[in-house]
């Protein structure tokens, strides 16, 4: 993930300790304004709070582990470097996940220009973010396994203007409002892409719900 800056040397373990507990409780335009204000700190709080669920995003936007990774890094370099760009005008979520989309965009438009696709997405066991359930079954667990790749397979499958909505709505859980702002179009249209992109998926995984 992102390379950190070095600070323990600034703060003793007591202090640094206290310090990110006090950062935690900020809201991410608090953490962004601090890190502005020279607190690399609250730029590790930063990357903490969003490594897990940028990576999410990217890697069901491409499918493919290298390229999510390298792009999430890219992104906190981006946010590191151009933490001044930042203004309180736009909520700070909206901000980073424009940068991720943006990069996540590019790379797909390059492979394209190299007619380079994944040949296979990571399997949902081989996730290092994800925490697994131990409580439920081997048999359960396989399953579960089993229907994350079918569905991620699916969502690949849509057209990319679809597939950035869906992921953005219904995984990431961000508002109509924000993913709007995010890709930049009409509110109206981004609700009739969610529609659409629910009704295509919901065709094609209608063989696994009904055997559920």
């Amino acid at each position: 993930m992102a390379k950190k800056t070095n600070i323990s040397t600034k703060y003793s373990p007591i202090e640094k300790e206290r310090l990110q507990q006090e950062l935690a409780k900020l809201s991410d335009e608090e953490l962004i304004f601090r890190f502005q204000d020279g607190d690399l700190l609250a730029f590790d709080e930063i990357v903490k709070r969003y490594k897990n669920q940028l990576f999410n995003f990217v890697f069901r936007f491409l499918g493919e582990y290298a390229d999510s990774e390298d792009i999430v890094q890219e992104t906190f370099l981006r946010v590191f470097r151009k933490r001044r760009a930042y203004r309180k005008v736009a909520k700070f979520s909206t901000w980073i996940y424009t940068i991720a989309g943006n990069l996540a965009k590019t790379e797909l438009r390059r492979r394209k220009k190299r007619n380079v696709f994944p040949l296979s997405t990571l399997g949902y066991e081989d996730r290092d973010y994800e925490i697994s359930d131990e409580s439920l079954s081997p048999e359960t667990r396989t399953n579960t396994h089993m229907y994350e790749e079918i569905i991620q397979r699916e969502i690949q499958a849509l057209s990319p203007k679809f597939r950035e909505v869906i992921i953005l709505r219904d995984i990431q859980e961000l508002s109509y409002e924000e993913i709007s702002k995010i890709i930049k179009v009409p509110l109206g249209t981004v609700k009739s892409r969610v529609n659409r992109a629910r009704l295509k998926l919901q065709a094609r995984l209608k063989f696994l719900l009904d055997n559920k």
